[in-house]
């Protein structure tokens, strides 16, 4: 999906929303920075395998979609802090029930039972 799609007036809404959170990492990232404010390389220690290349390119598409604040502390060394904004914080509420919907789905799997 391109992100092209996430400003298209003219695609349907789930569309709209997914090309926000379209990758492998951002509902991962959306999932860690529910709990509070978090700096690069403690989000890096928290989700192996993601490189600090994607780290800084999934979190600027996401400040860029405003899902994300960013603040840098002065001082030596500058300190940064990525955080959720309000519109990010209801993505996430959003995305809550899908979440529930994919963990029951995960348990009748593991169960080799249908999903109800």
């Amino acid at each position: 999906m391109t992100r092209s799609r996430a400003r298209d007036r003219d695609v349907c809404g789930v569309t709209a929303a997914i090309a926000v959170i379209d990758g492998k990492w951002k509902t991962v990232l959306l999932w860690q920075l529910e709990s509070g404010p978090r700096r690069p390389g403690e989000l890096r220690r928290r989700l192996s395998g993601l490189t600090e290349k994607v780290l800084t390119q999934a979190l600027r598409e996401m400040e860029h979609d405003g899902l994300v604040h960013r603040e840098v502390y002065d001082g030596l060394p500058l300190r940064t802090e990525y955080s959720l904004t309000p519109f990010g914080q209801d993505l996430a509420d959003a995305l809550a029930p899908l979440s529930d919907w994919g963990h029951r789905r995960l348990d009748a799997l593991a169960g080799d039972r249908p999903a109800t």
